[in-house]
């Protein structure tokens, strides 16, 4: 034991002896540029280079020296700060032959000199993290003159843009994309992405938008929305650019485009006109979702959801999306409108949209339903053809009547007609292949519509420092009328393949839906303490809606004249709904911690005026939440989240509207329906390493349902199916989700190279023919992503990986539809002497044979381009593309959902070529301050 000891004390001596010398000196003195000021108190600090780990700290004393001892041999950060001046930060290495390092002199510059935030040897930082917010410097990437947002986003480490100009950041769909914290054009992205130019931007903002009382109050109340802002730079808000493009093409394609934009101060002024058939003309994918839907549809903030569906959606109206599915042909323009005045305490922001959209298609489904003693299997064919003509106007004024009192007004109007032509062939076979029905069937209808809302906000903060109070009041008046015809035809076979029965539709429909609603809310905030805030709330929701359809056979005389009582419904709807909320705030340092509660009484009244019947239901949501924020440094974030709600059942699962649209599939309604329960926690994660250029960020979530809703499917020997909502007992459905992203500077390539990988699975069940079915599906995908990019030479990014997908359901133990997949797309443009430049595209997805489907889709979507820039600016350009080269473009999808699996394929554009002539029009930094 002794000698042990003594080798013990000896090694602890040697190691001491060892650290002792390995130490080293960190000096310096901070001052200031301009005036050679000297930086007393001025924080210092040393990180890892490898993790940005700290080493070590200290404040400059009243000269603006620093000491820092003992320092580590290694490589390492020097960080300065200092409040109202631009960060200094510096790289050094430390070795066995250096005793000290001097630093000298560090001169500091004020951010007002400096706009980049964050100096790297003269390199602002790439991006910030700032609770939140995730802040991009453009200035770190690649910016192409006369390239749009778009390009510029597509760089971005967490962010991802899709073909049709789509925007997925950290997992979530971006809904919103502002300009200086402004809607333009609305809240349609694709209007800012493809409008404005990337060499405009200062900075790129990530977060998630809450709602204005959350906003002035700084306490949150559960409303977000992922939001991205393009910050302008100072020198170009004033001047005009824009962009005038015409392309013709093969096969009669063709797609032509033109913007103008004005600023002048602060004074915005867009308009754009677009029209085509290659599918990137129309209307914005966000834009679109205003004109879907002509039903009722009654909340109560989320808590209650209430669907009385007619109108021309009953009949298949169309909403004007395009998703990919069959020949579009549009036309669109807009006006946008922006100005602050009197010193920024006024302000107004409208908008104008036309746009028309017509689409031609036909898709072809296969299906198999999953029952207890086999299954069936169905295929169907659809051509299709859709209308839509709408118009949109909106405007947003806000004044600031004092330092402390806020006023916003905002009114929006739409008008909208609408067509659409549908035919059906369908049939079902037994599990022996078997013949058990066949169907034709044919709906058109032509639709109207109006929508009309008004809403006013109105804040104020009192005396004292974080009391105030807000009133929201808003109103709405909508109308949907829509006229139609059904014809159908079915037959039913018997085991042995004779027709057994027959059943045939003849009708003209009639549909008018009036949905009118009044709300208003207040809100109050007291500061509890210097770090705790309580915000109560109170709303009173109105809605006084009317849903007459009206359906006619067809009489002797040939006119359609018959009502038939049986699918004719005439809804009277009313509904009243007090809801209350309390939420209690903590910030302190770098936590912040918001709970809260809302609680709603609703009461609920429909009349049948047809045959003189009464609904009545009185209910209560609670919708409880809780968020907890924590920056563990300024450029690392952590954030946990939760969300209860109750969900009440919808009007059309206890007591549907009458529907014949599809005969082989009917819905029932359900009396005893209670309400279910949800319960949704997340945790997320956000890194950015200065030094490695590293970003990092995940998120994870979990989802269950008590008391959940279900269905109840019972499929007759004919091949009807019949569907009916449940509660479900003794089971609790549930989901999960996972995804993380990487993105890592490689300094030795130079180039970034990135990773995700994504998790996903969901939990079922539903009974059918009376035998429960528990359905499982999940999801596991991995992409590696390379982008690399040198300055007039080539722009190259490319992003990969394989998916797995399961699905099956306990019915049908022995048939799944897992299977393999892949999928990718890269981008390469090069930039030829001669002011050439070539381009090219390739999009691909694999998806392999599984139990149910044995049929293996792959597609390699090839685009490419050739293009000559003319005049000494480069913003004349010629090009020559051709989509689709290789011909593959083939629609197609996989879905699973309870019993049910579907594939569909459908009408799609294919190859073309298109020569196009377009020109790029900028003029900025002019003096606009004379008259």
């Amino acid at each position: 034991m002794p000698l042990m000891k003594i080798i013990l004390f000896v090694l602890i001596l040697l190691s001491l002896s060892s650290y002792t010398f390995g130490q080293h000196t960190i000096k310096g003195k901070v001052t200031d540029t301009a005036a050679t000021y000297k930086m007393s108190n001025a924080t210092v600090t040393i990180l890892q280079q490898k993790d940005s780990s700290l080493v070590g700290f200290t404040r400059a004393d009243t000269s603006g020296s620093f000491h820092i001892n003992p320092v580590p041999s290694g490589q390492f950060m020097l960080m300065v700060s200092y409040p109202g001046y631009a960060d200094y930060i510096e790289e050094f290495r430390i070795d066995s032959a250096t005793q000290q390092k001097d630093f000298g002199l560090i001169n500091l510059i004020l951010k007002a000199t400096l706009l980049e935030g964050v100096v790297i040897q003269g390199k602002a930082a790439a991006i910030k993290i700032n609770g939140d917010t995730t802040e991009y410097n453009p200035a770190s990437y690649s910016i192409q003159p006369n390239s749009k947002v778009e390009d510029l986003l597509k760089q971005l480490p967490g962010i991802q843009v899709d073909k049709d100009g789509k925007i997925t950041a950290q997992g979530k769909t971006v809904s919103k994309v502002l300009v200086d914290g402004e809607e333009f054009f609305g809240d349609d992205p694709t209007l800012v992405t493809k409008n404005i130019r990337g060499d405009m931007v200062s900075k790129v903002q990530l977060y998630d938008k809450t709602s204005d009382r959350a906003a002035f109050t700084g306490i949150d109340d559960g409303e977000k929305a992922k939001t991205i802002n393009i910050q302008l730079k100072e020198d170009k808000k004033n001047g005009y650019f824009g962009k005038i493009s015409a392309g013709q093409g093969t096969d009669k394609f063709y797609q032509h485009q033109g913007m103008f934009n004005a600023f002048k101060g602060k004074k915005k002024i867009s308009a754009y006109l677009t029209t085509g058939n290659t599918g990137q003309t129309g209307l914005g994918w966000s834009d679109s979702e205003k004109y879907s839907g002509s039903g009722i549809e009654t909340t109560d903030d989320g808590a209650v959801m209430m669907v009385f569906t007619g109108g021309d959606d009953e009949l298949g109206g169309f909403d004007g999306r395009y998703g990919g599915q069959g020949i579009p042909r549009s036309y669109s323009g807009g006006l946008h409108y922006e100005h602050k005045w009197n010193k920024d305490k006024e302000s107004i922001n409208s908008n104008y949209k036309i746009g028309n959209m017509d689409i031609e298609g036909v898709q072809n489904s296969l299906s198999q339903n999953n029952l207890p003693d086999g299954m069936i299997s169905s295929s169907s064919d659809q051509n299709f053809r859709k209308h839509l003509f709408q118009q949109r106007g909106d405007a947003k004024y806000s004044i600031s009547i004092d330092s402390v009192t806020t006023l916003k007004v905002s009114i929006n109007g739409s008008l909208k007609h609408s067509s659409t032509e549908d035919q059906f062939l369908s049939q079902s076979n037994r599990a022996d292949n078997s013949l058990l029905n066949s169907s034709s069937r044919s709906l058109n209808n032509k639709g109207k519509g109006h929508n009309i809302s008004a809403d006013a906000f109105f804040s104020k903060k009192l005396p004292k420092k974080g009391r105030t109070y807000t009133i929201r009041i808003s109103g709405q008046v909508k109308n949907d009328d829509a006229t139609g015809f059904l014809h159908a035809k079915n037959e039913f076979f018997n085991t042995s393949g004779t027709l057994d029965s027959s059943q045939l539709t003849d009708q003209y429909k009639v549909n008018d839906i009036q949905d009118n609603r009044f709300s208003t809310e207040l809100s109050y905030t007291e500061p509890l303490t210097k770090e705790i805030s309580l915000s109560v709330s109170y709303g009173l929701n109105l809605l006084h809606g009317t849903s007459d359809r009206k359906s006619f056979n067809q009489s002797a005389m040939g006119q359609y004249d018959l009502l038939d009582e049986t699918f004719s419904n005439n809804f009277d709807l009313q509904q009243l709904s007090n809801r209350g909320g309390l939420s209690f705030n903590y910030k302190k340092d770098k936590s912040v911690i918001n709970i809260g509660n809302d609680l709603s009484q609703v009461s609920f009244r429909q009349k049948d005026l047809y045959r003189n019947s009464n609904f009545n239901r009185n209910f209560i949501n609670w919708s409880p939440r809780a968020d907890y924020r924590y920056m563990i440094s300024k450029q690392q974030s952590l954030q946990f989240r939760y969300s209860g709600r109750t969900s009440q059942p919808g009007i059309d699962q206890i007591q549907p509207v009458r529907n014949n649209n599809d005969p082989l599939n009917i819905t029932l309604g359900n009396t005893e329906l209670k309400p279910s329960f949800s319960n949704n926690f997340s945790l997320s994660y956000n890194s950015f390493k200065i030094l490695s250029e590293q970003y990092i960020w995940m998120q994870g979530s979990y989802n269950f349902n008590s008391n959940a809703f279900s269905s109840n499917v019972i499929t007759d020997a004919t091949g009807k199916t019949t569907y009916q909502t449940v509660n479900l007992q003794g089971h609790t459905p549930s989901s999960y989700y996972f995804s993380t992203s990487m993105d890592r500077k490689v300094k030795v390539i130079g180039s970034n190279v990135g990773m995700e990988l994504n998790i996903n699975g969901n939990t079922s069940y539903n009974m059918v023919n009376n035998a429960m079915n528990t359905s499982k599906s999940a999801s596991y995908g991995g992409n590696l992503n390379f982008r690399k990019s040198k300055e007039n030479r080539y722009d190259f990014y490319m992003r990969g990986g394989p998916n797995y997908n399961t699905n099956s359901a306990s019915l049908q133990t022995a048939t799944n539809n897992n299977g393999w997949g892949a999928s990718g797309d890269a981008t390469l443009n090069i930039y030829l002497p001669g002011k050439l430049e070539l381009s090219t595209t390739a999009n691909y997805e694999f998806r392999g044979k599984t139990q149910t489907f044995d049929e293996t889709f792959e597609r390699l979507l090839l685009n490419a381009s050739i293009s000559k820039k003319f005049l000494k600016t480069e913003n004349l350009k010629l090009s020559f593309s051709g989509q689709d080269l290789l011909n593959q473009n083939v629609g197609f999808d996989r879905t699973a959902n309870n019993n049910m699996i579907n594939q569909n394929s459908y009408t799609t554009i294919k190859r073309f070529f298109l020569l196009s002539l377009s020109w790029d029009f900028n003029k900025m930094g002019i003096d606009t301050t004379k008259k």
